[in-house]
């Protein structure tokens, strides 16, 4: 194991952690707004981190280049966020603070996450709101007229804004009208259908990016004084997950391969809240919104005889609410990563419902009772509605079938304050990065940071480094380094196209799946670890030796897209499965079996892993190699975690 590599300096800044962000941007260096015209900014991904970045930086003057392989910004994944985003503005004056949800976030986050940058982000959630609703993001409201809100996981106050089950999608129009206001300003461009398959490192910085037009194939260079990367989460690593089929984690792999270290990379989140799977045709899950455990309750049968019963058969004292007995304070709201556990633990015993058994209750019954009919279609109308045309049955009637999914990734490339990563010039925003949610996310807290990165924290870090790009003058793009980059791209695609085996990608992503589930999901063991690395090793020799990409290259070709991000899934697979062997215990999303209470609950080794692990590529085979940041909390006192 490494030690403590000293080339990760965070950066953080020096003072009380509640004054840190203040005295930063006091004194963090500025480009004037006439020399911002010089300088031109790259962002990769136009989902809400993307989208507010880019319509932030075009706002105050940069010259800003804006790529998404969707056919508009507008199809992001983004918009699939349903239940809110959090903010600290204790509309409820129900005891919520900066410092609560602070507090919330690093202990949701089992202790892992980068306190600076945690309370940074609490900071300014209360500012996020005040500007979505200046965009006009429909946001619930009381019947006096103020916001509503609503609870999540791991707290015991309400603070998540929401606009019933669609607030990524409210929250993304809104960004995108800011962006495209930034489009007919002429201050930023917009490449829509181009992927970023390169990033272009001159002298130490990264300059650029190679992008490959997907309607006709061809690839082109832009080069930048900065590029900042918003492209997501990896989860479909696992095939089947939440995410969008298309959501894949090349942008931010190649990049890892150009010299940026990849951070915790077998921190991944299950999400407790989806539609269980039904059969082998499926290629994705469908996400029930965390907010519907406001009111949902889980349970299972009491007895393994009932669980073939219908529901409404089962009598009250023959059901187990597994979660308000386990966990009474925090009850049906405890984190997203307990509550997934939980609920295997219930099906591992014989207690699962539904064709499977892999599925338990959440039943909204007594809602209904309590609050009527109208008022549970209000806060959740649309989500009963997807869930009766997905699954055939009325949630209002008969209690809804869920099972833990694959969902978010905590893990993502490594970077410092100033969301910079190791390639200096080359930035990493929202789910791209590791740096606020630890080992566990809060439900709502995606949103909040993305929004955050964009519009609050990335405009003030980025001109720390652009300050001295003001000389620079344009990059071009007709330089050795983009030369070699554009080959190594082209030689790979022709690599792909070229083997002409006998199996599709689809079916090697889906063996991947099977793999990262099976051995790096919800729970994990030095002996699956170890076989999961052999047999991911094995499947990439088969896929470069035996896949089949039809069509040609210089055409709109969704195969040679979906082989190269399987290509790069298969390493990062690989990592992850590294990290989740090399850290001997568990926390948050990372189950080690071999590694917890009594109780079956996550038990930490804070004396040897309070650590970022962060990962540097060292060739094709070679092992990659593990560079540590310390963790260090001066204003939160570590704890075991517990939500009983």
């Amino acid at each position: 194991m490494a030690a403590t590599d000293f080339t990760l300096k965070s950066n953080i800044p020096d003072g009380h952690v509640s004054e840190k962000w203040e005295s930063y941007k006091g004194h963090v260096p500025l480009v004037s707004p006439n020399n911002k015209r010089r300088i031109d900014v790259i962002i990769v991904g136009s989902g809400l981190a993307g989208a507010s970045a880019a319509a932030s930086l075009g706002e105050l003057g940069y010259n800003v280049k804006v790529f998404t392989f969707h056919d508009s910004p507008r199809r992001a994944h983004s918009i699939a966020a349903q239940g809110g985003i959090n903010a600290a503005k204790n509309y409820q004056n129900d005891g919520d603070s900066v410092y609560r949800l602070f507090y919330d976030t690093i202990k949701g986050g089992d202790y892992r996450a980068r306190e600076a940058n945690v309370h940074r982000l609490a900071e300014v959630s209360t500012s996020i709101i005040d500007q979505c609703v200046a965009q006009g993001v429909p946001f619930a409201r009381e019947y006096g007229g103020l916001l509503d809100n609503r609870s999540f996981g791991g707290t015991q106050v309400s603070r998540t804004f929401y606009a019933r089950g669609q607030t990524g999608q409210q929250l993304l129009i809104g960004a995108y009208q800011a962006l495209s206001r930034q489009v007919e300003l002429g201050n930023v461009k917009l490449y829509n259908r181009h992927e970023m398959l390169d990033a272009v490192v001159v002298d130490g910085k990264c300059r650029g990016i190679i992008a490959r037009n997907l309607l006709t194939g061809e690839l082109e260079r832009h080069g930048a004084h900065a590029v900042v990367l918003c492209t997501g989460g990896y989860g479909n690593v696992f095939y089947l997950s939440t995410n969008a089929m298309m959501c894949n984690t090349t942008a931010a792999w190649r990049a890892h391969r150009r010299g940026a270290f990849f951070a915790n990379p077998c921190y991944t989140q299950i999400h407790p809240t989806c539609i269980p799977v039904s059969g082998d045709y499926q290629s994705k899950l469908t996400l029930m919104s965390e907010s519907l455990r406001n009111d949902g309750r889980c349970w299972v049968p009491k007895s393994p005889a009932d669980t073939k019963k219908h529901p409404n058969q089962i009598p009250e004292a023959d059901r187990d609410y597994y979660l308000e007995r386990r966990y009474p304070a925090f009850g049906n709201l405890v984190p997203r990563d307990i509550a997934s556990r939980a609920a295997k633990a219930e099906c591992d015993a014989g207690k699962g419902v539904g064709a499977t058994g892999l599925a338990v209750y959440l039943d909204f019954a007594d809602a209904i009772k309590r609050l009527g009919k109208d008022t549970v279609a209000a806060r959740y109308g649309n989500l009963f509605e997807m869930y009766e045309k997905i699954t055939g049955d009325n949630p209002y009637e008969v209690p809804m079938r869920i099972y833990p999914a694959v969902h978010y990734t905590m893990g993502g490339l490594w970077v410092d304050y100033e969301l910079m990563t190791t390639i200096p010039g080359l930035y990493a925003a929202g789910e791209a990065n590791f740096s606020d949610h630890g080992a566990n996310r809060l439900g709502a807290s995606a949103l909040m940071q993305g929004l955050a990165d964009g519009y609050f924290v990335l405009p003030y870090t980025i001109g720390s480094y652009l300050s001295n790009e003001i000389r620079t003058g344009a990059v071009p793009t007709n330089t050795p380094e983009f030369e070699q980059a554009e080959k190594e791209v082209s030689d790979r695609i022709h690599t792909l196209l070229g083997v002409q085996g006998s199996q599709t990608v689809e079916s090697f992503h889906r063996r991947l799946g099977k793999i990262m589930w099976d051995k790096c999901g919800m729970g994990r063991t030095a002996e699956g670890l170890q076989q999961a690395i052999g047999e991911i090793r094995e499947l990439r020799q088969e896929f470069w030796r035996d896949v089949l990409v039809p069509g040609r290259r210089d055409e709109f070709n969704p195969e040679l897209e979906k082989a190269w991000r399987v290509a790069d899934f298969l390493e990062l697979g690989q990592l992850m499965c590294e990290d989740a062997l090399h850290r001997n215990e568990s926390c948050g999303g990372h189950f080690r079996e071999e590694y917890q209470t009594p109780d079956g609950e996550a038990l930490r080794d804070d004396e040897n892993y309070m650590y970022v692990g962060a990962w540097k590529w060292t060739g094709e085979d070679a092992k990659p190699e593990l560079h540590q940041e310390p963790l260090v909390y001066e204003e939160i006192k570590v704890s075991q975690r517990s939500y009983k």
